[in-house]
């Protein structure tokens, strides 16, 4: 982290103006991104071909609720702590390569070199939407609700073991899967599972106050990776979007230079506190072994479009009101 700050504070003399444009417009741009991402605008899924590195984009999202899906997740893997592994090693791969440092780092090319620099973190943000997807793809999926009640706590657990690895990214991807409408509408279904922990993590990932809980969690999670003897506890993956956010406010909200003409020294601090620590955790290699069964299947298993989960969520428990069976209605 030292070394980026001197690096940071030896580029300003130089390339004061060009430097902080072109970061500015890097961070921007992602930012735009990551808004556009989270209000379903895109719907990306990876297929794995030969790893989980040679991804190709391919998509694969149905509007209604068929044709039929052949698999579920249960069938492929029914231990929470072995996919919450996986899932874990995808967001360590993801995240690795020094894409964040490419993201960052200055450059002249102009418009194409930029959206090059933006593409491998949107690339990342996109599996963090697909995996929402999917959650509630799998959730609205089963025509009986026991078999819903199993899948949402399954899914509870796994986010569970997320939490304890310190895979916070996942951990709030399944969250938020199961809290879109189509699937929070499911009130018999989640009469039938037991869902105490899942208020729990809820809590641990509530927005409220900036995200406190999380940040104080998270915190936690980088002590103990400091401290840790095993690799299993020095992994720790931030919720990447809130991550972008803050660099890109921290970026805009703070100028460069004090009113006094001085550099301002603690934007810069802080900066490089952020990115240091994300440079650091992302080093990190995967401890667990891979399964290619289950990483085929979070890449390549068809997820339903947001028309498509309401449908199935509608079929699953009839429309409760006026609106909702106007979008039944719509929607058949």
């Amino acid at each position: 982290m030292v070394g980026l700050f001197k690096d940071i504070i030896h580029r300003i003399a130089p390339c004061d103006e060009a430097y902080w444009k072109t970061l500015s417009q890097v961070l921007q741009t992602l930012n735009q991104k990551l808004a556009a991402i989270a209000q379903g605008e895109e719907c990306i899924v990876k297929v794995n071909a030969s790893s989980v590195s040679s991804i190709s984009d391919k998509l694969v999202a149905f509007k209604t609720k068929s044709p039929p899906i052949q698999k579920e997740m249960l069938s492929i893997c029914n231990d929470p702590y072995t996919l919450a592994q996986q899932l874990t090693y995808i967001e360590l791969v993801r995240r690795g390569g020094g894409r964040m440092r490419r993201g960052l780092n200055r450059g002249h090319g102009g418009r194409e070199r930029q959206k090059k620099k933006t593409t491998n973190l949107e690339a990342y943000v996109r599996w963090f939407n697909r995996l929402c997807y999917l959650v509630a793809t799998e959730i609205c999926m089963p025509a009986k609700k026991k078999q819903r009640a199993q899948v949402i706590e399954f899914f509870i657990d796994v986010a569970r073991e997320c939490f304890n690895i310190g895979n916070f990214n996942s951990l709030m991807a399944i969250i938020s899967g199961m809290n879109m409408s189509p699937v929070s509408r499911l009130k018999k279904t989640w009469g039938k599972a037991k869902t105490a922990k899942f208020f729990i993590l809820e809590h641990q990932m509530d927005p409220t106050g900036n995200f406190y809980n999380y940040r104080t969690a998270l915190r936690g999670a980088a002590h103990r990776s400091q401290t840790a003897n095993s690799n299993r506890e020095k992994i720790v993956i931030p919720f990447f979007s809130l991550l972008i956010k803050d660099i890109y406010f921290l970026n805009e909200g703070c100028a460069n230079r004090l009113p006094n003409g001085h550099v301002h020294f603690a934007k810069f601090v802080e900066l490089a506190r952020q990115v240091g620590e994300f440079m650091t955790w992302k080093q990190m290699e995967c401890p667990f072994e891979t399964d290619r069964s289950i990483l085929h299947y979070l890449h390549t298993a068809p997820i339903f479009s947001e028309d498509g989960l309401y449908l199935a969520s509608y079929e699953s428990e009839s429309p409760e009101n006026q609106v909702e069976k106007d979008r039944w209605k719509a929607l058949r």
